[in-house]
């Protein structure tokens, strides 16, 4: 594509060529504006070249993993974000006409950095001052600061504190929740779905208290709820950039179609979404897969079946048809935000305790 060499890898053999067997030979990124201007030049986790400084990030964020935070500080720059760093740009194609920025689309990213640069600046240094509160007791920016320096060969600095920090930052929010978002859409325009749902957790849980993380295990149709939700709407649907191939039509019949049953029965039931099976790889697969596979899996798990647990959900009569466009961006989200009408269905002393 431009002047660049790409091959796209569509099937489940394919990706598992790149993916495991040639894993080494394919684990870096290829530069693009997005880790130039919003990553300081690949000094992040996400666009890192394998190396020691990799290993180290990916190792911190794996023992201390943060959790995605929804601070309304920057909430709107974390979908800005995501859109900017999904969009198309001929530069990353057609390198020798870069500077020229057609599309305007390098300046809007470079001003985007230096938002998200002065909130995390701002950020350490208000926990820099409120560290003795905390002796004995480190979170996990304190375990991150203590890192820099040498650590295992390779020099850790605040460029990168700050990188990963945005990994985590935009990881753990915007692609969490378009998923949620997807699946209540896809629940809401099959409502046999949400009565199915309904009846498992009423069985399993009962109606007299919230839903708990061990309950999840135990539903196996909010299991297959969340897998075909990864599957037809992927966050990530280039996977950074490798493609996804969860719409191959020799392993999913009709997958445009949202079809529970692929995971309730049949060959492919047992299928995860860990990176183990190439046929559903929406976190990614081989030494790059997200550092927050386990998270999202239990965070999407636990979210969605909260709230479909703890409500009905109906579309708004204003609403009409719901709009399942998509948007394009790194994260792939509707292109109409989902509007939801819930009506609580528990005994009420179960939103209280």
């Amino acid at each position: 594509m431009g002047t660049c060499n790409m091959v796209v890898a569509s099937t489940p053999d394919a990706a598992r060529a790149f993916l495991r067997n040639l894993d080494l030979n394919f684990s870096n990124r290829p530069p693009n504006a997005g880790a130039t201007h919003l990553a300081d030049n690949s000094q992040d986790m996400v666009f890192a070249d394998n190396g020691p400084r990799w290993k180290l990030l990916r190792k911190l964020s794996n023992l201390h993993m943060l959790g995605g935070s929804e601070s309304n500080e920057f909430k709107d720059m974390v979908v800005e974000l995501m859109t900017s760093a999904g969009i198309f740009n001929f530069g990353d194609f057609i390198p020798s006409i870069a500077w020229m920025d057609l599309q305007g689309v390098e300046g809007k990213m470079k001003k985007l950095h230096k938002r998200w640069d002065a909130l995390l600046t701002k950020m350490m240094e208000e926990h820099a001052e409120t560290a003795n509160e905390r002796k004995g007791k480190p979170d996990f920016l304190d375990i991150l600061m203590a890192n820099t320096g040498n650590s295992d060969g390779e020099e850790l600095s605040l460029v990168n504190v700050k990188a990963l920090l945005l990994n985590l930052f935009t990881a753990g929010t915007d692609t969490s929740s378009s998923v949620i978002e997807w699946a209540l859409a896809e629940i809401m325009k099959n409502p046999e779905i949400l009565k199915k749902a309904h009846e498992e957790m009423d069985e399993v849980v009962g109606r007299n208290r919230r839903l708990e993380e061990s309950d999840i295990p135990k539903l196996t149709y909010l299991q297959s709820i969340c897998k075909e939700t990864f599957r037809k709407h992927p966050f990530t649907p280039l996977n950074l950039p490798r493609v996804s191939i969860q719409a191959y039509p020799d392993v999913w019949e009709n997958p445009m179609d949202f079809n529970l049953e692929r995971f309730l029965s049949g060959k492919i039931a047992r299928t995860e979404s860990r990176g183990n099976d190439f046929e559903l790889i929406p976190f990614g697969a081989g030494r790059r897969i997200c550092a927050g596979t386990r998270m999202g899996i239990v965070l999407v798990e636990y979210i969605l079946g909260t709230l479909v647990y703890s409500f009905d959900w109906m579309v708004p009569p204003e609403t009409g048809e719901l709009n399942m466009d998509e948007a394009f961006g790194l994260a792939l989200q509707k292109a109409v935000p989902l509007s939801a009408s819930p009506r609580p269905r528990l005994e009420p002393t179960a939103y209280v305790s």
